[in-house]
């Protein structure tokens, strides 16, 4: 392998989590600062961060001047991602409108990248939130990884401080998903690299 491959395949992925609840009181935020600190702790990952409640886009879908002002903030920050991790609740038995509504503005920013999965929620832990956002990346040819972070009933998992009670279970989740969103996100950009998707 020549060495401008062997550099580009080790170098860190750019991952942009996106933080998928605007919800009045959401849990979101402090599943996010914990997953941030185990992306922060490693070398191979460049954490950026898109949060829905901070991106205002109309459902419409219609290019007003305040969706043009929300898109040239968010788009590039997805544009330039390498790879995805995408924290979603479970509102009746699926994922947020203002998720969908930020996936559905964007299309070739998800091509042929990695996509990790975290969920939290009640007994269900936000899994059925996560298993149809799969079949959403799935028709925008992004890539799910097979292992998935839930927490089911999320508010007691972690103490009034937004520590988890008890991290083992978390953190060994949280790596295995990451390993795997490194080496599929690797793949794919060497695979981009060589070849534009779709060409």
């Amino acid at each position: 392998m020549p060495i401008t491959d062997t550099l580009i395949s080790d170098a860190p992925l750019h991952v942009t989590l996106v933080v998928g609840s605007n919800r009045h009181g959401r849990f979101g935020p402090v599943v996010a600062d914990w997953l941030l600190g185990r992306m922060r702790d490693r070398d191979d990952l460049i954490p950026e961060v898109v949060d829905v409640a901070d991106v205002h886009l109309p459902t419409s879908l219609t290019p007003t001047p305040e969706a043009t002002a929300a898109l040239a903030d968010v788009t590039p920050k997805l544009e330039g991602a390498e790879a995805f991790v995408v924290l979603t609740p479970e509102y009746n038995h699926s994922f947020p409108a203002g998720l969908k509504n930020l996936v559905d503005w964007h299309y070739a920013e998800w091509r042929a990248k990695p996509v990790g999965l975290v969920s939290y929620g009640g007994m269900a832990g936000g899994l059925r939130a996560a298993e149809h956002l799969r079949q959403v990346f799935a028709e925008l040819h992004a890539v799910t990884v097979r292992d998935t972070v839930s927490f089911h009933n999320a508010g007691a998992s972690f103490d009034d401080t937004g520590r988890l009670k008890d991290p083992s279970g978390p953190d060994a989740a949280a790596k295995t998903m990451l390993d795997q969103l490194v080496w599929w996100g690797r793949g794919l950009r060497e695979a981009r690299a060589r070849r534009p998707y779709g060409a």
